[in-house]
């Protein structure tokens, strides 16, 4: 197995040079499989449609944030890869209408390796916890709970206890009372669509912990509500169930051990992988007699449509210069970013994800 990090922006000069280190890897490396998470255009599709076009491999992509991305970016990518991976039902039943076969409804699911036996409430650090990134209505609602006399420990950008190691994350679950989860992306504010199941639904009841997330569409086909997890709406339904099951640690402890148990026997992603991997078993029979023809050179040209910027370089001047003004130096190049990339996917679609996509050509650092 070999890793590409496609999302260190310091180990290359830009998109091509990251694109031109993935092909030669795949060239010399001959995988069986490629399995990738594309966020944006770091990838581009040029890339994606050689080394399928040159090689006997399989391109996987897992899509995170479909519930919101499927629109603007996955439906794109899917016609690009062998087989697209979403974990929402919504983005599922859409790629038909866009008429893509080649996506497959999985979910996320706890690694093997977190698993561990739930703590019981009376021998844990923690009353509650929360790790994530702190944006939209959750520190409102977090808010909510500590005013009401609740101690609640956050970990995670933007939090008071900052970000913390990967590897203490499933500590943290398995040691506190309750761990939160909230439901809604980042496109999204409290009460609004966009909610979806997240990782975190299912790393909770893996590492041993219990489970106290945002209600979400979807959720009782992986468990069972109320007594393998426990679910809220509301702010005002948040704090009562935290205040009932940190007043009764049995009901705490049966309900952490029956979620545990679940995740255990359903939601490893050794299961996860098992129907991703007699999917592509499928389509590996049709190309398995595909030779290795794969080679860097081939992307040559877009490597030069890439890096020819023209005007396009005194767009990205001015804007950053007038955005900065009003966001402030830091925030200025970002928002820039977020702009043109509105824009492109809007008015380009497929182009804003290939070496000629605009955002990718002005914002290498910044996306």
């Amino acid at each position: 197995m070999a890793f590409l990090d496609s999302g260190n922006r310091s180990l290359h000069a830009d998109f091509a040079d990251l694109n031109i280190a993935l092909v030669e890897r795949v060239a010399n490396w001959r995988p069986d499989v490629i399995f990738c998470v594309l966020m944006h255009y770091e990838i581009w599709f040029d890339t994606l449609d050689l080394i399928r076009a040159n090689s006997p491999v399989l391109v996987v992509n897992w899509g995170t944030d479909d519930s919101w991305k499927f629109a603007q970016a996955s439906r794109f990518f899917a016609e690009h890869v062998d087989l697209h991976v979403t974990t929402d039902d919504a983005a599922a039943e859409a790629a038909l209408s866009y008429g893509l076969r080649n996506v497959l409804l999985s979910q996320w699911a706890s690694s093997g390796a977190a698993l561990a036996e739930p703590c019981e409430a009376l021998e844990c650090r923690y009353d509650v916890s929360f790790v994530g990134s702190m944006y939209g209505y959750r520190g409102e609602w977090i808010s909510a709970l500590r005013d009401s006399g609740i101690t609640v420990s956050c970990f995670g950008h933007g939090t008071d206890n900052g970000v913390v190691n990967a590897a203490e994350i499933p500590l943290i679950y398995r040691t506190s009372r309750i761990s939160l989860n909230f439901s809604g992306s980042g496109q999204s504010s409290a009460g609004a669509g966009g909610r979806q199941i997240k990782a975190r639904t299912f790393e909770v009841p893996g590492a041993g912990g219990f489970l106290l997330t945002e209600a979400v569409s979807g959720l009782d086909r992986y468990f069972d509500l109320d007594r393998e997890v426990v679910t809220f709406d509301t702010p005002h339904e948040l704090i009562a169930k935290t205040r009932y099951f940190l007043d009764h640690p049995q009901a705490r402890d049966n309900v952490a051990r029956a979620g545990h148990a679940r995740t255990r026997a359903e939601h490893t992603y050794d299961r996860r992988f098992v129907e991703i991997l007699n999917q592509l078993q499928l389509l590996g029979d049709t190309r398995q007699t595909r030779s290795w023809t794969l080679s860097s050179e081939s992307l040559a040209d877009a490597v030069v449509r890439h890096r020819r910027l023209g005007l396009a370089k005194c767009v990205r001047a001015v804007l950053v210069v007038l955005l900065s003004a009003v966001f402030g130096r830091q925030r200025g190049p970002r928002v820039a970013r977020r702009f043109i990339y509105e824009l492109s996917w809007r008015l380009s679609g497929a182009a804003t994800y290939s070496s000629r996509g605009l955002p990718g050509r002005l914002f290498y650092s910044e996306s």
